[in-house]
């Protein structure tokens, strides 16, 4: 073992909890993965899993908020911004994969240990407001999803939509592998939905391609910096990162150099191939809303509902609209499992504090009804979707909390040792950094000064 291996060792083992700490003793003796069980080298699709969890987060309703709106207001000029987020997102969770591959920690961890205990816990609170936001974004989603499939009340979507998150969650004392399968069951059956769409939808391809060239509108029309703004935060989302180091950090077995190389490599594959699926369906939807509502002359079509409502008799098909509401309530379903589980990650990792998922999950639920039910109350049943694009904003203005510390850890080579980010990767991801927060700042001023 070279010296770099063997200061990387002694980096995992530093400030894990008892339970990972016997795991990787366990690992160890067994030459295998921490649940003993061996891997053979090369077979990449025995990490697969992670990357999925991680994908449904880039297909939220939130994401249909921020897309709908854009699609039907711009047409097809903001899909060049769906692009450089999905790219952004991939560069950030990739380097959140690795640190926690290699490390043996996840980013909440890697904070707790390394900046002082205010930073920790006003990293912590904001992280907690991102979840609770975007928790906001998905029990109105689901529960519009209920209503318009259903017909049942905004209230009672809201409360089949928890039965729906616990029942998801339950699945894992069976182990990871029967939610994962869930999750991308639920994933395979979204895309079906968008490609009958987007043959009902019928766009013109040629018009779709000409909105990936970078349009000067983006820094002059406010609007269409809100709507930038919520569109990276609802691709690219903060707690994302934490729970996609957290996902990973135990699939190097043994932590040596070769078993890090093989678990990097197959998690790698897995994420590349996850957030793809997620970029497409991400834009799939703003094709669909550009070319049903924006080229109809339905500029202002922003709500779930009315956009349910008016798809079937635009492109003339019923099962639109149903295809609509279902995809939509496997989304919700999706990112509130997932919501569920990155609370619990940082919760841990910053505080070293564990609850159970289910209480996790009743916490960060009842924290999300009240935003939600007010919205409802104040603007009515059609209010949800302003509700839906704040919340992304509000992800978007925490992004470089968690982005800025991760590129530091990735960076550092007493930490990563020969694994470190560096060169073109480490220029991209701080690239990354820098557009996120430059956008805030731009998105800051607008609304202080009203631009």
């Amino acid at each position: 073992m070279n010296m770099n291996s063997f200061a990387l060792n002694q980096n995992r083992s530093v400030d894990l909890p008892t339970s990972d700490r016997n795991v990787r003793l366990t690992s160890n003796r067994t030459g295998g993965t921490p649940n003993g069980s061996p891997r053979a080298r090369g077979r990449w699709f025995s990490f697969v899993g992670a990357g999925a969890l991680i994908a449904v987060g880039y297909m939220d309703p939130g994401n249909w908020a921020t897309a709908l709106s854009g699609g039907a207001k711009y047409g097809f000029q903001l899909i060049g911004v769906v692009l450089v987020a999905s790219l952004m997102g991939l560069v950030l969770q990739w380097v959140a994969s690795k640190v926690g591959v290699v490390t043996g920690r996840d980013l909440a961890q890697l904070c707790r240990t390394t900046y002082s205990r205010p930073t920790v816990i006003f990293l912590w609170i904001t992280c907690d407001i991102a979840i609770v936001a975007c928790d906001v974004a998905e029990v109105v989603g689901s529960a519009v999803a209920l209503q318009l499939l259903l017909g049942v009340s905004l209230a009672v979507g809201v409360l089949m939509s928890a039965v729906g998150t616990f029942s998801m969650l339950a699945l894992q004392s069976h182990g990871p592998r029967p939610l994962q399968a869930v999750v991308m069951t639920l994933i395979v059956f979204v895309g079906l939905c968008f490609f009958v769409e987007l043959m009902f939808a019928n766009p013109v391809w040629r018009s779709v391609l000409a909105g990936f060239v970078p349009n000067a509108a983006l820094v002059r029309d406010s609007g269409m910096v809100w709507l930038a703004a919520g569109i990276l935060g609802a691709t690219v989302m903060p707690h994302n990162l934490y729970l996609h180091s957290a996902l990973v950090k135990n699939l190097a077995g043994d932590g040596e150099h070769q078993s890090i190389s093989d678990a990097t490599r197959g998690v790698n594959i897995d994420t590349f191939v996850s957030l793809s699926v997620a970029f497409v369906l991400n834009a799939a939807l703003l094709i669909v809303a550009a070319a049903v509502f924006h080229t109809s002359g339905q500029l202002d079509v922003s709500d779930l509902a009315d956009a349910h409502r008016l798809i079937a008799p635009l492109v003339g098909r019923q099962w639109a609209a149903i295809l609509f509401a279902a995809g939509l309530l496997a989304c919700g379903l999706n990112a509130t499992v997932t919501g569920t589980l990155a609370g619990q990650v940082v919760m841990e990792g910053f505080l070293q504090l564990k609850i159970a998922r289910w209480a996790r999950a009743l916490l960060t639920r009842a924290l999300a009804i009240g935003p939600a039910w007010l919205a409802v109350g104040v603007f009515g049943e059609h209010g949800s979707n302003q509700l839906l694009v704040a919340s992304q904003v509000a992800l978007s203005l925490q992004l470089p909390l968690a982005a800025i510390p991760l590129v530091r850890f990735a960076s550092d080579a007493g930490l990563m040792g020969c694994f470190r980010v560096r060169g073109i990767s480490l220029g991209l991801a701080w690239a990354c950094a820098g557009i996120v927060l430059a956008l805030n700042l731009v998105l800051l001023w607008q609304l202080v000064t009203g631009v």
